[in-house]
């Protein structure tokens, strides 16, 4: 009977060790992991709609920046962000806001600059599939709506102690435009390849907090710096002013006061620019808006901030679009790339919330730091 069990079990090695020789043999020695190389019938937005519970916070960001068109006929790769990234993100800000007696804030009212430069990040032009992805330092991508490098790489992770043995995940970075890599910041995915009418699909893993590690800074309020027009003076003109003129109660010169409890109101008639000529030529890659008092659908929701040296030939510098103030004597700050000195700078305003008559009560131009 002995010697019938240790034959049984050297049978029962053998057979053990013959199919791990075989299995290493199929595959080298690793795991490969599945392709997730799914088709979808529908373009991007409608795959995230079909997945309820997944991507709704996803969804509530894309809708709100308008960016429905871009993922249902544009050709794009997004890298899909799930509801559990957005609650880590809104759970450290709330907590930051908390300390600060604070409200929470949520989706729907966070600053809109900031979520869409952020859900922008997520988006890319052109189809980019993991294997385009290969290359030993990866590829440079450019974010759909303001053209921000991001980078993208695939590597394999490690499994069963083995580099290297494990499935494809894509390390996709925002690279803050530095050229090194050490002050990037990175997330994976966790499947690949999910193909769709107008695109691809890379989901991102559960555990990356969305707008990478920039979400609770960019939506704390800082300080801008100085304000160019006090620190060196200069002439104030606009497009055209209200009945009143520009002195008037309401008229344009409310506008560079330093009083937001005033405001310059005026008819849009298509388009409004607000226009600034300093005294001596200066860099500025900041300015300011701040809301009026009182009908926010008189805010501007479009816009252009642009720069001169000869107050007829300007150069676009930063441009705005779906853009809405959460509050009422609100200042936001916005940054652009500029590093040329221009004596004129001006705001160019193309569109509204809602309605034709326009209100702001400041703007500044302010020092790069």
């Amino acid at each position: 009977m002995k010697k019938s069990l240790k034959y049984i079990s050297a049978v029962a090695m053998f057979a053990l060790l013959t199919l791990g020789y075989t299995a290493c043999k199929k595959n080298g020695g690793y795991y490969d992991a599945a392709d997730e190389n799914t088709a979808f019938t529908g373009n991007t937005y409608e795959y995230l709609k079909s997945k309820p519970g997944v991507y709704d916070s996803l969804l509530v960001a894309i809708d709100r920046m308008g960016l429905k068109t871009t993922l249902t006929d544009s050709n794009v790769t997004l890298f899909a962000v799930s509801n559990p990234s957005f609650q880590l993100a809104l759970t450290n800000l709330n907590t930051l806001r908390k300390r600060s007696d604070k409200d929470p804030l949520f989706l729907s009212n966070i600053d809109g600059v900031q979520l869409d430069t952020m859900v922008s990040y997520y988006i890319i032009r052109g189809r980019r599939p993991s294997d385009s992805l290969v290359l030993q330092d990866g590829l440079d991508l450019k974010g759909v709506r303001f053209g921000y490098p991001m980078h993208a790489k695939l590597n394999r992770r490690s499994a069963s102690g083995q580099v290297a043995a494990g499935p494809e995940v894509i390390e996709f970075a925002n690279t803050k435009r530095s050229k090194f890599i050490r002050n990037w910041a990175m997330s994976t995915t966790a499947s690949n390849n999910i193909k769709t009418k107008n695109g691809l699909v890379h989901v991102i893993s559960p555990d990356h907090i969305f707008g990478f590690d920039e979400f609770v800074t960019r939506l704390t309020f800082v300080p801008p710096p100085p304000n160019l027009m006090a620190l060196i003076g200069g002439t104030l003109t606009v497009h055209h002013d209200n009945n009143g003129g520009a002195n008037s109660g309401e008229g344009s010169k409310k506008v560079i006061d330093g009083d937001d409890h005033t405001k310059f109101l005026a008819d849009l008639n298509g388009r409004l620019w607000m226009q600034f000529e300093l005294k001596t030529p200066e860099v500025s890659s900041v300015y300011t808006l701040t809301s009026a008092n009182d009908s926010p659908e008189r805010d501007p929701r479009a816009w252009t901030y642009e720069g001169s040296n000869d107050g007829a030939n300007w150069v676009e510098l930063h441009r705005v679009s779906n853009f809405f103030f959460e509050e009422r004597y609100q200042p936001k700050v916005f940054r652009c790339d500029n590093k040329v000195a221009y004596k004129y700078y001006r705001v160019d305003i193309t569109e509204l919330r809602s309605g034709g008559v326009f209100q702001l009560a400041e703007w500044t131009i302010n020092k790069t730091k």
